[in-house]
């Protein structure tokens, strides 16, 4: 790595995640959306943004949160039929590049959707994810 100021720099990393009910279904509970990549121990994400390609549907009143550490630190749980799920295109994620909002990972994790309260029955979303690793 290049050095500045007597520090390496530390490059900023992406991940991308996927939700498809045609593929991982819409049962209540944690989805992985990350099949293989993972987000490694002591990163920060920093921002990132998800983007609804096609609008989450339930035959009941679902709500629909995305996580990496912990419940709901990407986008909070929130009913389908309302923002940010009801329409298509692009969401804001709660880490927003501010130290106050960034979250750090104890373990590696994968990028996770909760589906609560009912199933889905379609939906598409896509989330991209930047980080920082540090070091230990």
């Amino acid at each position: 790595m290049p050095y500045q100021g007597g520090y390496p720099t530390l490059p900023t990393r992406s991940v991308r995640a996927r939700y498809d009910f045609a593929k991982d279904g819409g049962a209540v509970g944690d989805i992985d959306l990350t099949k293989t990549a993972v987000i490694p121990k002591n990163a920060v994400i920093i921002g990132g943004f998800a983007e609804v390609d096609v609008v989450p549907t339930s035959g009941g009143a679902a709500t629909l949160a995305l996580k990496v550490e912990g419940a709901g630190d990407i986008i909070a749980a929130a009913a389908i039929s309302g923002a940010p799920w009801s329409s298509i295109g692009r969401k804001s994620v709660i880490p927003v590049f501010t130290g106050a909002t960034s979250v750090k990972t104890t373990a590696a994790r994968k990028v996770q959707a909760t589906v609560a309260t009912a199933a889905l029955t379609a939906g598409v979303i896509d989330v991209v994810l930047f980080y920082v690793e540090m070091p230990d």
